[in-house]
Formats: C-alpha cells, sequence, structure tokens
C-alpha cells in the first residue's frame, strides 16, 4: 500500500509531459511559446516600457477602461512585464484607441497581484465604457532581474486527462463510496427496495477536499441520492480529479446540491449559473421563488443574487403573480431593501406590502409587519397618494403611528429643500434610505421604444465639428428608432411649480454606423436632455437614468446606466447576459430617475 501512495504522488507532483520538447528561456518567452490567458502587452508607445494596456483572453487581445484605473494597477502590469518598477498611470486613451473587445473595467488592484487578471474587476467584458477611455501605463526602463526571480515553468497540462484515465481505470484505489438510491420498488416486507453501487476512488484525491473527512481513518462513504441524481454522482466525483465536468440543465441542480454538500465552490457556483436560464421561463414565479429558497439553503450567494435580481427587475410581474401571496418574509425583507426595484411608482410597491400583510393575518406578527413597512420609501411616494394613505389604507391604523411619521417625512421632502432637510436629518441611513429612488416606470418618468416605434426621416441638414479641416461640415441624419417625452424637474412637488417648466428628453436607439457614424458598438441607445435646469437645481439634482432591455414584452432581461447621456446595448454575442433573451426581440424602456446630489 505504501508504494502505491507513493506512485501516486509521483504522478500529482512529478508529472511533466512533453518536457524535452518544450521550448522555453529563462529570460523571456520564445518566439514560439504561444500566449497564454491573462497576459498583458504595451501598445502605441515610443517605448517598450509604456503603452496602452492589452490583455489576452480567450484568444483575442482586448483593451482595459481606465475607471478606476490608479498606480496600484499600472505597479501589477508593470510587474507582469518584468519591468523593474512603474512610472506613472495613463488615462484617456493616451496611446490610442484600441479595437475590439474592452475585457476589464472598474479594476481594484492591491498592487501586490502577480497579474492583472488577478484584481478585483466588473468581470470579463462587462463594461461601460469605449475606446477612449483605453488606460496605459508608464514603466521603469530596464529588466528586473534580481536574484529571487522565479521562472514559472507550466507542464500541467496533461494533468487533468492523466488523472482521469486513473480515475476510470480504478487502479490502486483506497476509498469506496457507496451511492444509494431507492428503485420505488417495495420487496416482500413492503419496504421500499434501494439499489446500491459502488464507485472507487483515491483518499488522496478526496482528501483536497475537507468535506469528504478523509481524515477520520474511514475507508469508505455513503451516499443517499435520488433516482434521478444518482448517474451525476460518478461525473462530480471525476470533476474531483479533473476539474472538468459535461453539464445540462437537467443535471445542473443535482451537481450544484453535490458541490453544496462537498464544499466544491466552483463547481457550486457556475452550475449556478445555469438555472438562470430557467428565471424567466415561469410566469407563475414559483420556479423563480423556489431557486431563491433553495440558493439560501445551500449556501450560493452568486445564484441567491441572481435570482433576487431577476424578481427586483421584474417586480411588478412577480406582486401580480401567483407566488406574491406565498412568500416568505425573509424572502421580502431581502427584495425590499433593493434599489434597483422596477415598479410603477412607491406608492405601488405599498400597497401590494399591504394587501400581502393582510392576507398573511397575525401570521407576521405586529414587529414584523412594522420591519416590512419600514423599507417602503415614503419619500417617494407620489404627493397625492401620499394624502390619501390616510383615508384608503387598511393598516393605517393598526400601524398609525409607523404611518403619521413616514408620511411627514414624506410631506417635508414634497415642500423642503434638500438642503433644509440635510440640516436636521437624524442618521445617514436615514437620508440613503427615504430619499434614494428605485426604478419608477409610470408616466411621465419612462418610455418605451421599440420596432414600430421609428420616427419619419428627417431631412433637416446640421453640422458637425470635422477636426480634421477646422470647421463645420454638414451631414443628413439619417432615421432612427425615437421618441420625445417630457418629465417634472424632479419628482419632489418643491420642483413642479410654474416656475420650473417641464424638461424635454430625447430618447434614441441606433442599430448601425449608417444611424450614428459617432458610436463605437452597436446597438446603442441615448438619452439626452432638450432643456436646460436652472442653475438652483442644477446644483442639487442630477439625473441617473436607466435602460430597461425587456425580452418579447415578456420580462426584463437586463438594465443599464447611462454615461454621458449613451447606454451600450449588450447582446448574447458580446456579453454573457444573466437571462440571455433572443437578440432583436428587445423593448428598449428609458427611465428617468431624478435624485439629489
Amino acid at each position: 500500500m505504501q508504494s502505491r501512495g507513493i506512485a501516486l504522488w509521483l504522478l500529482l507532483l512529478l508529472r511533466v509531459p512533453g518536457l524535452d520538447s518544450a521550448t522555453w528561456n529563462l529570460f523571456g518567452k520564445s518566439s514560439t511559446e504561444p500566449t497564454q490567458e491573462g497576459e498583458v502587452r504595451l501598445v502605441g508607445g515610443k517605448h517598450d516600457s509604456e503603452g496602452r494596456v492589452e490583455v489576452y483572453h480567450e484568444g483575442k487581445w482586448g483593451t482595459v477602461c481606465d475607471d478606476g484605473w490608479d498606480l496600484a494597477e499600472a505597479q501589477v502590469v508593470c510587474r507582469q512585464l518584468k519591468f523593474p518598477g512603474v512610472v506613472s498611470a495613463v488615462t484617456g486613451g493616451t496611446y490610442g484607441e484600441g479595437s475590439g473587445s474592452i475585457w476589464l473595467d472598474d479594476m481594484d488592484c492591491k498592487g501586490t497581484e502577480k497579474s492583472l487578471s488577478s484584481c478585483s474587476f466588473k468581470g470579463w467584458s462587462l463594461t461601460d465604457c469605449s475606446h477612449k477611455e483605453d488606460a496605459g501605463v508608464v514603466c521603469e526602463k530596464g529588466t528586473d532581474l534580481t536574484s529571487d526571480t522565479a521562472h514559472f515553468l507550466d507542464h500541467s497540462l496533461g494533468l487533468s486527462d492523466d488523472l482521469g484515465e486513473l480515475f476510470d481505470r480504478g487502479d490502486d484505489c483506497d476509498f469506496l463510496i457507496t451511492v444509494q438510491s431507492p428503485t420505488g420498488n417495495r420487496d416482500g416486507e413492503g419496504k421500499l427496495e434501494v439499489e446500491e453501487r459502488n464507485i472507487c476512488t483515491h483518499k488522496l484525491i478526496l482528501s483536497l477536499y475537507p468535506h469528504f473527512n478523509i481524515t477520520n481513518g474511514s475507508s469508505n462513504l455513503s451516499l443517499e441520492m435520488s433516482q434521478a441524481c444518482s448517474p451525476c454522482v460518478t461525473s462530480f466525483i471525476r470533476y474531483l480529479y479533473t476539474r472538468k465536468i459535461d453539464v445540462t440543465v437537467s443535471s445542473a441542480q443535482c451537481l450544484h446540491k453535490l458541490a453544496s454538500k462537498f464544499g466544491v465552490k466552483r463547481l457550486m457556483q457556475d452550475t449556478g449559473r445555469l438555472f438562470t436560464v430557467l428565471l424567466p421561463e415561469d410566469p407563475s414565479f414559483y420556479t423563480q421563488v423556489s431557486l431563491y429558497q433553495y440558493s439560501v439553503q445551500t449556501g450560493d450567494l452568486l445564484l441567491q443574487e441572481n435570482c433576487l435580481q431577476y424578481l427586483a427587475w421584474n417586480c411588478e410581474a412577480l406582486i401580480n403573480s401567483p407566488a406574491w401571496s406565498d412568500l416568505s418574509t425573509d424572502f421580502l425583507m431581502a427584495l425590499l431593501a433593493r434599489s434597483d426595484l422596477v415598479v410603477p411608482d412607491e406608492g405601488f410597491l405599498l400597497q401590494a406590502l399591504e394587501g400581502w400583510i393582510i392576507e398573511k393575518g397575525d401570521l407576521t406578527g405586529t414587529e414584523s409587519q412594522a420591519t416590512l413597512l419600514g423599507h417602503i420609501r415614503f419619500p417617494m411616494i407620489p404627493a397625492k397618494k401620499l394624502y390619501d394613505l390616510q383615508f384608503t389604507s387598511e393598516l393605517y391604523r393598526s400601524h398609525e403611528k409607523l404611518y403619521r411619521v413616514s408620511m411627514l417625512r414624506g410631506f417635508q421632502f414634497n415642500a423642503l429643500s434638500f438642503d433644509t432637510l440635510r440640516k436636521h436629518k437624524s442618521s445617514e441611513s436615514e437620508e440613503e434610505h427615504d430619499y434614494h429612488p428605485r426604478i419608477y416606470t409610470a408616466e411621465p418618468w419612462s418610455v418605451t421604444i421599440n420596432s414600430t416605434n421609428k420616427e419619419p426621416p428627417r431631412q433637416d441638414m446640421r453640422y458637425d465639428y470635422n477636426r480634421r479641416y477646422n470647421n463645420y461640415q454638414p451631414y443628413y441624419p439619417t432615421p432612427e428608432y425615437g421618441k420625445s417625452f417630457t418629465t417634472p424637474n424632479h419628482n419632489s412637488v418643491i420642483y413642479q411649480t410654474k416656475e420650473t417648466n417641464p424638461i424635454s428628453w430625447s430618447a434614441r436607439v441606433f442599430k448601425n454606423q449608417r444611424e450614428y457614424s459617432r458610436c463605437i458598438s452597436f446597438p446603442t441607445a441615448s438619452l439626452s436632455l432638450q432643456s436646460s435646469l436652472r442653475q438652483n437645481q442644477t446644483n442639487s439634482v442630477h439625473f441617473s437614468n436607466r435602460l430597461l432591455l425587456t425580452c418579447e414584452g415578456r420580462y426584463v432581461f437586463h438594465v443599464q446606466d447611462f454615461k454621458n447621456n449613451m447606454a451600450q446595448i449588450p447582446t448574447n454575442s458580446s456579453l454573457a447576459l444573466s437571462y440571455p433573451c433572443p437578440e432583436g426581440q428587445y423593448d428598449f424602456r428609458f427611465v428617468v430617475r431624478p435624485e439629489y446630489i
């Protein structure tokens, strides 16, 4: 047995296939060495120690957005390229605009990471930047050849396949996993028959996963699995050897349960992502709610957020669904705490919550009811609805003090400037909670554009500044999908007087280069002011507008913010969307969100 263990350790530690044919160089890469995932390079500089930063991902080079780009990020790049140090971090496309994908955005490095892709960032290709914001660096010249420089050799490519073959052969296994699953049949004594099968494994591999508890000295483990999940156990154990597995929507939940049980976090998160494909499929919302409850039980925070986000974006449909009355108090607490709830207005949300509380009756308890009502942002309720609450709310009498205090705060919001309110606020959290809007879609705050909302061609000549000739050149706009609409300056009544006229907005969707030549990628949406604000308003109000993408009129599958009045619309090919939608089946909903600064 000892010789078998030594042999396995040698396989794990010393397996280096192709070492004799590997091409490598102590002081840099050989020209024949393929580019590796996550490598960086500098482009467009006068010297090799400066330039636009590009990252290699999925077989393609792409750029980095300069949002969050600072010396710590530049330090990582210079270290990764083996330069002695960093001189400066460069922003604003100084070294020219790149092309193709913008792989990284909102970088947050500590400065000690070995590679740029090891830093925290939004996610591959998740960005709202254009190539005008490509980041760059200036590194110290020379080569970092200190005495303790490490030269990394990676010959592990074949190790996964070798370990997979080891599992398939079952050679020298020293740990037995018995899978038990009921067949559905009963024996002569009326007991359910159980089918058993054994999987031969190796303690050394399983010891990498502490939840198997291999150190307790046992040499076997029994697993009780349903008949449907039983076949997935073999694939799961093989994954522990190879880190490779085929996952389908039908096998995802079984594999997710196994990964959760044995603490295999990466597999749990990746299979959890597949569940999001199911989220738009059930208009009753029972599937979505049960998936959220399952994510809480298993501790899968990524799945939990995906479920909550989908339910927040489709909150109006959830409220009108059969599942609404069956929601738990804890679930509602988590949902109501979010600012990305898409609802007509805050009064609609309060009415739905009141209906839920009344239907539950005494099951929730007065304290829990008050806590739930405390999540309602009363200052965001339209003033008329706020006034009507004392006459229309069925909970007003039972929670009169809470309603009176909350309504007073709402009336103060509508009657006083924010500077006045801020002087006497009781806490930072109160201001954050009460005065921060969700995503309200009721008129006049939103407008929807679909393929039928095409304006007639506008033949009026315009002028665009031409840098090459240092003058203004005429051009004729081609038709685009768009609408114009007006909103108040703010949802507070204090900004809706005769002196503050409504403001005009222009909402547009550009689908190709002919429609808008200055766009970087298509489709792109634009939401721009057509009238100016008064000076006192620009000092206290800003707009944090949102673009909602609705799939075939059925569900919201993406929410995008506007940057400099523009929002790049993601497609299935350009971005791994959480809730995919067939391309070309989008409706575009533009939402105006005024906020106090």
